[in-house]
Parts: C-alpha cells; sequence; structure tokens
C-alpha cells in the first residue's frame, strides 16, 4: 500500500527519542527513510495494518523517553499523563486514614484514564490482562509492573469495549515488554531529593542469549530492585495545618497533652451534661477542654506542632478552649516501597511460527506510615483516667478555676482525646507476591495473509498486611489508663515513667495480621486476522477472536487478633471476608475494516460477553478515518461498555466507623441542613458511617463518542485535536454525605436510627446512581528542524476537560459543574493540564527541557469561612496551578555506555497551598497529594553499560 503525504511526514519527524502514536499512525525516532513497511497490530485494533492506519488516539511512550524523565514506576509515569484523572489512586493519597473500598488500597497504586476511575481502566501487560491488587480484587496495582523491562507503553485514549472487555470504559494502558534480548545490560540509577528524604534507586540486569532471526531462539531475563526511601512532612516546610490567615486550621482535639471531653454515658467530671460545662452565668457550653488552653495558661502552641483550636474557622463557639495537633507533620509524603522484579521469557521459532513462554513476577514490601493513634473517650472506648496523683489534680484544678460548676465532680475519672505520642507512628506493612505464566503461539495461517495468535495464562497477585508499630489492643490500653501508670497529661518535656511505658508495650498489637487477598485470573485466548476482499478502494480486513477467562478472588478479612481481641483503630474489616468465590467470563468478538473510498476507512466491531450471575451483554464500536485532503486525518469513534460489580462491591458486609466531622446534622430535623449549636434541632451529629458491599448492584452501562483531526500544516510539524464524552449510566458509587442530607426524602432509608429516633448511622454503601458524564478536548503537537550542527523537536501533549456532571436517577436532571470543584473523595476536575517538551541533540549530547503544568481548582473552604463570620486576610478561593520545570542531558559518546542526568523540578517549586487537610479518611495537610509531587527539586543520574 502506498504512503501518502502525510504518512511520509508523520514517518519523518523526528521527536528526539520519543515515539508518540497518533490514531494508529507513527511518528519515526530518526529521519532515516523508512526500509520495510511490515502490519503490525495497533493497540485499539486487532487487525494487523500499516501503522499509519487507524482512526483512534493511541499514544506510546518509549523506554528511552522514561529514561530521559527519570521515570521507575507505573505511579510516576501515571502522574504525567495529562488524561490520567487526579483521583485517590496514588500511594500518597492513601498514606494516612481512608475508608470504604479504599481500605484496600495498601502498598497500591492505581490508573484512572479520563478520569473514568481505576476500575473503568483496563491495564494490560503485552496486550493481556494480568490480576487485580489482591486486597481490593477490583484494578491491577501499578507496582507489579516491572518497569525495568518496558520497550514502551501504549495509551489508548478511547474506550475499547468491543475488543479488550467490557471494563474499558476509560481506556486502556499495554505495557509491553522488551524481546529478542542478547548480551548483557546492565543500569544504575538514583534520584536524590535536594531536601532530606524521598529518595529513589534502582538496579537492573537484562540479557539473553541466540537470535530469532538467525538461531530461530532467544532467551532472555530482566530483574531490578527498585526502593523509595520514606518521606515524612516533617521533611517538608509547607506541610502546615496551621494557617488561619489563608483559612486553614486543622479540626483534630486529640492532643499530646490530653483536651477534657464530657461524654455521653460516661460519668467525669464534666458531667452532667454531654455538651460540656458553662462558665458562670453564661449560656453556651464548653466541651473539648485542654488545660494549656484555658486563660492564663502556658498555651497551645508549647506542645509540639499545637495550637489553639480554631473556634471560629470551625464555627463551633464551644470549642474555644481547645487545642488541636497538626496531623500533617505524622503524614507520610511518600511511602517507602521496596520493589522486586523479574521477567524470564523463551522463545523458539517453529518454522514460521514463534511459541513464547514467558514468566514475570514481583515482590513488593511497602510501609504505610502516618499519625500516632488517637485515644477517644466513649461508653464503648472506656478510656479514663482515675482521680489519682498530681496528674489528676493538676487537670482538674485548672478546669475548675474558670469552670466552678464542676468542683462537685472532683473524683470522677476523666474522658478525653489523647494523641499518644509514646505509641509511635501507626504502621501498616504490606507484602505483595505476584505472577503471571504465559504460553503462547502466534504464525500464519493457510489462508493467503491471514495471521493468528493464541495463548493460555495464569496470573495472580497475593496480598498481605500486618500491624506494625502504633497499634495496641483495646483491653490493655484500657488498663494502662485505668491504673494511672499511663499518663495522657504529662506537661511538654515530662517522660512517662518507666511503668507507664511497660504497660503500653504489654498492649502493643505489632505482629497481628491485619488481612490478606489474593486475585486470580486465568485465560485463554485465540485471534486471527487477514484480507477479506478487495474492493475498489482497496483490501478489506477482518479479526475475530475468542477470550475465555475465570477470575476467583479470596478475601481474609477475619481478625489476626488473639481471642477476638478488639486492636484500637485497626481497619480489620472481619464482616468483609469474601471466600474464594470465582467469575466466568466467555467472549467472542470481530472486527471490520472496510475500505469505503480510497480516502475512507470504516471499521466496525462488536464484542459478546457472558458473565457468571449477570448474563450476555454485547457491546459494538463504530469508527472512521477520512482525508479529505493529504495532509489532514479525521476520525471518529463510537461504543458502548459494560461493567459489572467488582467482587468487594457485591460482596463485601458493613463496617462502621465514627464520623468525626463537624459539618453532619440530622437532616430530619434541621431544615436549614446548616450546623448551629445554638439550635437544639440543628447540633452537630457523630452517627457511624457504613461502608460494605451491596449484592443488590447491577451492572453500569456506557456510551462514548469521539471525534478529532490530525493535521499536517507545515514540512516537520503534525497536530491532533480530539473531542470525546463519555456518559455512564447507573453507575457504581459511594453517595456523598452531602448528596444524602440534601435528598433525604430519597433516602431516609439510609440514615439509621435507634428505637428512640436518633440517628445512630448513616449507611454509605455502594449503589446504581443514575449516572456521569464527562467530556473534554485532547491535543498533541510535536515539530521539529535542524539549527547549526544538530535537531530540534518540541512537543506538547495537553488535555482540557469541558464537562463533568453527575445525577441520582436517570429521570433527574444532570446536577451542577464538578469541574475544577474541590472534592475530598473524588477527581476535583482539572480542566487543562500538559506536559511540553524542547529537546535538542548534536553528535553524541542530546537534552531535553520539559514543562508540566496542572491547572488550578476551587479550594475546600471550612465552615466559618463558608458562613462569613470569618475574613481570613489571606484567603483565597481556588487552589493555585501547578507548575514544575525539568531538564536532562544524555551522552553516548563513551562505547557500549550511556549516562543521563537530570534535575527534576528544577526551579524547587512547592506544591500549591490548599486548605486541603487530613482529617475524615483524607491525606494530605495544606497540599494535595492528588495534584502535587512533594519531593521538592531532585537530581536523577542513570548510567546504562552493554556488554557486547
Amino acid at each position: 500500500m502506498k504512503l501518502n503525504t502525510l504518512t511520509r511526514k508523520l514517518a519523518l519527524i523526528g521527536l528526539g527519542g520519543h515515539l508518540s502514536l497518533i490514531g494508529g499512525m507513527a511518528l519515526a525516532q530518526s529521519s532515516e527513510a523508512v526500509q520495510k513497511i511490515e502490519r503490525v497490530e495497533v493497540l485499539g485494533s486487532r487487525i494487523k495494518r500499516l501503522q499509519d492506519e487507524g482512526a483512534l488516539p493511541v499514544q506510546v511512550i518509549t523506554a528511552a523517553q522514561l529514561a530521559r524523565d527519570g521515570i521507575v514506576s507505573a505511579e510516576q509515569l501515571m502522574g504525567r499523563i495529562t488524561s490520567n484523572g487526579n483521583g485517590l489512586d496514588n500511594m500518597a493519597s492513601q498514606s494516612d486514614v481512608v475508608g470504604g473500598d479504599a481500605r484496600g488500597n495498601n502498598g497500591a497504586s492505581f490508573a484512572n484514564l479520563r478520569g473514568q476511575g481505576s476500575r473503568n481502566t483496563l491495564v494490560l501487560l503485552n496486550g493481556r490482562r494480568i490480576a487485580a491488587h489482591g486486597l481490593n480484587g477490583t484494578a491491577v496495582n501499578l507496582n507489579t509492573i516491572p518497569m525495568a523491562a518496558i520497550e514502551r507503553v501504549e495509551i489508548l485514549k478511547d474506550g475499547a469495549s468491543a475488543l479488550y472487555g467490557t471494563d474499558a470504559i476509560g481506556g486502556v494502558i499495554n505495557f509491553i515488554l522488551k524481546k529478542d534480548l542478547s548480551g548483557l545490560n546492565v543500569q544504575a540509577f538514583t534520584d536524590m531529593a535536594q531536601e532530606s528524604g524521598g529518595n529513589i534507586t534502582r538496579l537492573s540486569a537484562s540479557g539473553g542469549i541466540g537470535n530469532l532471526a538467525t538461531d530461530g531462539y532467544n532467551a532472555m531475563f530482566a530483574l531490578a530492585r527498585t526502593e523509595n526511601k520514606i518521606l515524612k512532612g516533617t521533611q517538608r516546610d509547607f506541610v502546615n495545618t496551621f494557617q488561619p490567615d489563608r483559612g486553614l486550621s486543622v479540626d483534630t482535639r486529640g492532643t499530646p497533652v490530653a483536651t477534657v471531653f464530657a461524654r455521653a454515658g460516661l460519668t467525669t467530671i464534666l458531667s452532667p451534661s454531654s455538651s460540656g460545662v458553662l462558665l458562670p452565668g453564661g449560656t453556651q457550653r464548653y466541651n473539648g477542654i485542654n488545660m494549656l488552653g484555658l486563660p492564663g495558661a502556658a498555651g497551645c502552641q508549647t506542645m509540639p506542632n499545637s495550637q489553639a483550636y480554631d473556634a471560629k474557622l470551625w464555627a463551633s463557639p464551644g470549642t474555644e478552649y481547645g487545642c488541636a495537633w497538626d496531623t500533617g507533620v505524622s503524614a507520610t509524603l511518600q511511602q517507602p516501597v521496596t520493589n522486586t522484579s523479574f521477567v524470564g521469557r523463551l522463545s523458539k521459532t517453529l518454522g514460521e511460527h514463534l511459541l513464547t513462554a514467558e514468566f514475570v513476577g514481583a515482590k513488593i514490601d511497602s510501609a504505610k506510615e502516618f499519625s500516632e493513634v488517637q485515644l477517644i473517650s466513649s461508653s464503648t472506648n472506656r478510656y479514663l483516667y482515675p482521680s489519682t496523683g498530681a496528674s489528676y489534680n493538676a487537670v482538674f484544678d485548672s478546669i475548675a478555676k474558670v469552670f466552678p460548676s464542676i468542683a462537685a465532680n472532683k473524683g470522677n475519672p476523666i474522658a478525653f482525646r489523647w494523641r499518644c505520642m509514646d505509641c509511635g507512628p501507626r504502621e501498616i506493612a504490606t507484602e505483595t507476591e505476584s505472577a503471571r505464566f504465559f504460553v503462547g503461539l502466534d504464525g500464519p495461517l493457510p489462508w493467503a495473509g491471514w495471521d493468528y495468535k493464541t495463548g493460555v495464562s495464569s496470573a495472580y497477585s497475593d496480598d498481605k498486611s500486618k500491624l506494625g508499630s502504633g497499634y495496641y489492643f483495646r483491653d490493655g490500653m484500657i488498663a494502662a489508663l485505668g491504673s494511672g501508670n499511663l499518663d495522657p497529661f504529662l506537661l511538654p518535656g515530662v517522660k512517662q515513667s518507666a511503668a507507664g511505658l511497660s504497660a503500653l508495650e504489654a498492649a502493643s498489637a505489632r505482629g497481628v495480621t491485619l488481612y490478606g487477598g489474593k486475585f486470580e485470573v486465568m485465560q485463554g485466548d485465540f485471534s486471527a486476522s487477514g484480507p477479506v476482499a478487495k474492493l475498489p478502494a482497496g483490501m478489506m480486513m477482518a479479526a475475530v477472536g475468542i477470550d475465555l477467562r475465570r477470575e476467583k478472588f479470596n478475601f481474609k478479612g477475619a481478625d489476626g487478633a488473639p481471642n477476638g481481641a478488639v486492636v484500637i483503630a485497626a481497619p480489620f474489616d472481619s464482616s468483609n471476608a469474601v471466600d474464594g468465590v470465582t467469575r466466568d467470563v466467555k467472549a467472542a468478538y470481530g472486527e471490520l475494516m472496510i475500505p469505503v473510498l480510497k480516502n475512507l476507512e470504516v471499521t466496525a466491531a462488536v464484542r459478546t460477553d457472558d458473565y457468571t450471575g449477570f448474563g450476555r451483554t454485547t457491546n459494538p464500536k463504530l469508527s472512521a478515518r477520512f482525508t479529505p485532503v493529504e495532509s489532514l486525518v479525521l476520525r471518529s469513534s463510537y461504543s458502548s461498555g459494560f461493567r459489572v460489580p467488582t467482587f468487594n462491591q457485591a460482596l463485601n458486609g458493613a463496617t462502621r466507623s465514627p464520623f468525626d466531622g463537624k459539618d453532619l446534622v440530622d437532616p430530619a430535623a434541621c431544615p436549614s441542613l446548616v450546623v448551629n449549636p445554638n439550635d437544639p434541632k440543628c447540633v452537630a451529629v457523630f452517627p457511624d458511617i457504613v461502608n460494605g458491599g451491596n449484592m443488590k448492584l447491577g451492572p453500569e452501562t456506557s456510551k462514548q463518542a469521539a471525534f478529532g483531526l490530525v493535521l499536517a500544516p507545515f514540512k516537520q510539524t503534525l497536530l491532533s485535536l480530539d473531542w470525546w464524552q463519555i456518559e455512564r449510566s447507573d453507575a457504581i458509587r459511594t453517595p456523598s454525605l452531602d448528596e444524602l442530607k440534601n435528598n433525604y426524602s430519597r433516602f431516609q432509608d439510609r440514615f439509621l436510627r435507634d428505637a428512640g429516633g436518633s440517628l445512630v448511622g448513616v449507611d454509605q454503601r455502594w449503589f446504581n446512581a443514575g449516572g456521569a458524564k464527562s467530556s473534554g478536548l485532547e491535543l498533541s503537537a510535536s515539530t521539529s528542524g535542524k539549527v547549526l550542527a544538530g535537531t530540534w523537536s518540541a512537543s506538547l501533549e495537553g488535555s482540557y476537560l469541558l464537562n463533568k456532571k453527575s445525577r441520582i436517577a436517570d429521570t433527574d436532571p444532570w446536577g451542577p459543574s464538578e469541574l475544577g470543584q474541590f472534592n475530598r473523595y473524588d477527581d476535583p476536575g482539572i480542566r487543562w493540564k500538559h506536559v511540553a517538551n524542547l529537546t535538542y541533540a548534536q553528535d553524541s549530547w542530546s537534552s531535553t527541557f520539559t514543562q508540566r503544568y496542572t491547572g488550578g481548582y476551587t479550594d475546600a473552604v471550612l465552615p466559618g469561612v463558608a458562613n462569613g463570620t470569618v475574613k481570613p486576610a489571606n484567603w483565597q478561593a481556588d487552589v493555585k496551578s501547578y507548575i514544575v520545570y525539568e531538564l536532562s542531558a544524555t551522552y553516548r559518546g563513551f562505547k557500549n555506555l550511556s549516562v543521563t542526568g537530570g534535575i527534576k523540578n528544577l526551579f524547587n517549586t512547592k506544591p500549591p497551598f490548599s486548605a486541603y487537610y487530613d482529617a475524615d479518611l483524607g491525606s494530605g495537610s495544606s497540599w494535595d497529594p492528588r495534584v502535587a509531587d512533594p519531593r521538592g527539586r531532585a537530581f536523577t543520574l542513570l548510567v546504562d553499560y552493554s556488554f557486547k
């Protein structure tokens, strides 16, 4: 087939080592003429065709670009893909207390194409499935990808349910491993932050023997070990939750010197009212009183990382005498991860056929470390300090001096919130073992021009989490406090007694199994493609295939504590146990490419899938590629999708955790839905939040549409622009608390009450919502030329979000725009993101300058700012955009040796300020981990040597 002018332009554009497939059209890495035209299978189609054909936007990133940019993990890569969303998918976003199904994300990171969520993004390895994360049974843990062995990454930014499976709604990411290696190659990489903490290193070796073309066989391997060091909040000065002039102060009264509370169901020094105590002649009740925060006291700031509780920002006048502790300084900004991966591959030609056997395995150890445990006295957790000793007298006397009404309560125990600094940071250690075994055969069929490929594989991800430091048995802690040996009221600088530390050690739950899970997938597939008939405009091509797989999930969420003992704040999720459930999926698909005219190609595909328990679904896809003039390609596509609930979404039991916010009222009693401590009907309530599975869940469906163009207006220049829209119906999601209370009449059954009608729980378990709709534009541009004695190239990848909305039911109108809006648990819908590169190469040198841009969005707002009672001097409504620059250079002038050095975050730009903080199941304090990299300026060095 003759290459047209546009194709020749595409083949001659140099991108300094970056290979970008746009609509299936390959941009060559050099200006050398195309010597041989071969048909290959391009992501987004099962039909083997010339690389310049196709109608879908596919981005390809090579190993050379990964090395140039200092990327050694798939999580780092996803942070630079502009079409990837900004949800709670990276490890930094999950580094603190989490809720719902995120409780099973320990040690994992995920992909999120077009903001459709990790469940709707299909991740492949060499074009085939791998096992989902063993603790959530939902999506592939990107940490299991052997990045040191990657040849390239293909990203299909379009729905692909008709070919790859019904869950490919947001798109497909295909990690392609190196093949046919010979000799030995070793690499050493380091990525050192200028400030302390967060360093990254990798050592790898790969090689092989034999050559498929000359010897008829090849045996290869790739072995790598990557280590990410921990980065703590104390190691970065931008982590500071006490910035009231900007509208931020933390809502955490569990402090190193305990804060005293009145509690319902407990007789304490602040009894009888559970709402607190009155000043002489006053009407305002005060609760959460810290002796350091009282008039004339030393002050809350005398405790490390503490300040007075900001009652005005939190619109909570009854908290005026409390103290708050900055949880952010104990947060983990980069989790420590050690990753060892191995790839072994044996290939043998059998005549014209190729037999392949492959093993891919990884062992990953991570340690999620976060803030010290907060002990909260309640009728269930009876942490009470007895009326003995100097500490008791100091606390009681200081409070009684201001609130003399409690004088008669002397002798009652003290209820409190205490941040147990002597307990040490909480740590959850997770061990992941993953593997995939694959045997495949491909080659020509007897029919002229037809090829086939077939294979069988078995993959698993086996994950286990154990408690490290910072976790304690409840009964042991109650005894330690009740004896008076463990003192929560020691003033700053005063150490616990030996008896107190001994009691604390005796209560430790270190080493207790938290939970474990294993996800397995066994797959067999066969596909064939080739010519069908010669039409006037060209050859009609077709592909057919079958795909059979069995998925198995086992989650052992039972208590690891002996004799059912309770471990404080440990998310055992014993109700979430899933005992060896399986799901069979049988699928068949077909694809037909029809050259309607010399410049018009239409491709139709259809796939039918049969799911255990959900029946059969058929999903079509139609795409077209039109070339009205030689320098312009128009392309479009339409498809549908179908996704069944994950095992966890359907089968998990109910887990309860106390709501610890300040902004929830009982919607049945308070029509305004706004907390007002002076109105008994609108006081803040603290029910349990219920998360878990829903066996009544049905599948969600989707419709995807796209239209775009590829333009080559000048020599060496290429532009592409694609519009896309995804609309999901019966979307499987959890309702937000705002959604539930704002629609109380529709969700009354989700507000759980006791026999007296009091609100005791809110059910946030999964449900089928009306849907979600989003649309956007994706831009790609590249150009190149010669200057002086070298060549230069420039490229831009950008994503612009046009629309993001949701609704509760199909009959409802679409809700307000969610574009650029802060959302603690979801993607904030950032409008514009881009990555721009400028590369110059001369002789043995090449260098690249990169700009990464992430747009801003409307920030979180604390209650006092929201209701207008507080106007912070430096408050800004929006989170600013995040812009960082990078510089790298590579020298290849030594024999068999290349050296690449780089500077990440060249100007040491700090994450933009946000009123986002790590309370109520979120992460980050004064910055947003979904958007920014906390490491700051870092220096990278990659040394690559080949033994020939």
